[in-house]
């Protein structure tokens, strides 16, 4: 099966793909057998373009980097709006990478809806659709014939998903636990170095890791979306936002970092599922974490989950929960697992 992709949204992750796919096309066509052509973008701020005939990665991604739009490209259809990019291009994928947004889903959620109506497989970083439609989506694509993906939903370029569903087959998973937002684990490790949390909020904006409204990261937001999506994967059943206990780390103060490091304890934004009979409990919330649990050690922007299980007792993994270059990769291999399962 050749690919023909189309990119909903090229920001900062969709440009990480195409970089990966314009450096190593032909190592992907060599080495796994995996032929693509990229026949459309849209994107509401840069602008889109459409042309059966293939697009020049290198050249759009080079537009974007001097102009941050790509309505200059030499060729094809210009202005569709991403609906229209779905409907009329030529793509047999959709490679959905717009913002997420954890109240309804949208607009990703009815991107998703309409690309797999239309037998068009989805991949995709975000995570509103995977947490609060799960189901829904994965019914339709069963339906069609087709895949939706989203790897990178949860830990970026780091394979949990993978990890847990088909490696951890066989196996009980009872509960989850760990490390799921980069910024807020990036904030508490530099209190531990002397810092307010002021201090370490700006530099986490500084250095690109928080937003200029941080609310999603440390209030547990971000956090919630993505124990939801465990949720659903993992432990078959479907929690509402609602039903999160969530607390976020807004309330943390060196006073609090310090009586921990005494304790020989961290402090960690923890999100986790247990199961408790019939009844899954999921939370998101700072926890004081004592220094032999491997989760405890895990610092800076670096996630990290643990799986306790009934065969194997905790597994552990650990890797970049965020990053242009690690869900591009993420979204790769995603891809790569669709072109196994077609050929």
């Amino acid at each position: 099966m050749k690919f023909t992709i189309a990119f909903i949204g090229f920001g900062t992750v969709g440009q990480g793909l195409a970089e990966i796919l314009a450096d190593r096309g032909k190592w992907l066509r060599e080495e796994y057998g995996f032929e693509y052509s990229v026949v459309a973008v849209s994107d509401s701020i840069k602008g889109s373009v459409c042309d059966p005939g293939g697009l020049d990665l290198p050249h759009l991604l080079s537009l974007v980097k001097e102009k941050g739009s790509i309505n200059d490209y030499p060729q094809g259809d210009k202005g569709w709006d991403s609906l229209k990019t779905i409907r009329q291009s030529p793509a047999n994928t959709v490679v959905e990478v717009t913002y997420t947004d954890l109240r309804t889903g949208e607009p990703a959620l009815t991107h998703i809806r309409t690309a797999l109506s239309l037998g068009k497989h989805v991949v995709t970083s975000n995570k509103g659709p995977a947490a609060l439609a799960y189901r829904e989506l994965r019914d339709l694509a069963r339906q069609k014939g087709v895949f939706f993906k989203f790897e990178g939903a949860v830990m970026s370029g780091t394979p949990l998903l993978n990890l847990a569903l088909n490696h951890l087959e066989g196996a009980r998973i009872s509960e989850v636990r760990g490390i799921l937002n980069g910024t807020t684990n990036f904030i508490l490790t530099q209190m531990e170095k002397g810092l307010s949390y002021e201090e370490a909020l700006a530099e986490a904006q500084r250095l690109g890791y928080a937003e200029a409204k941080p609310d999603a990261d440390v209030e547990g937001w971000d956090a919630v979306a993505k124990v939801l999506i465990l949720a659903n994967l993992l432990m078959n059943t479907q929690l509402k936002v609602e039903e999160v206990s969530r607390e976020g780390i807004t309330n943390i103060t060196p006073a609090h970092i310090q009586e921990a490091m005494r304790k020989k304890c961290r402090w960690k934004l923890i999100g986790s599922l247990r199961r408790e009979g019939s009844q899954v409990r999921a939370k998101v919330a700072p926890e004081k974490i004592p220094l032999d649990d491997i989760l405890a050690g895990v610092g800076g922007i670096t996630n990290a989950l643990t799986f306790s299980t009934d065969l194997l007792g905790k597994v552990t993994i650990v890797g970049p929960g965020a990053g242009r270059k690690e869900t591009g990769f993420a979204l790769l291999s995603d891809l790569l697992e669709i072109s196994r399962s077609v050929s």
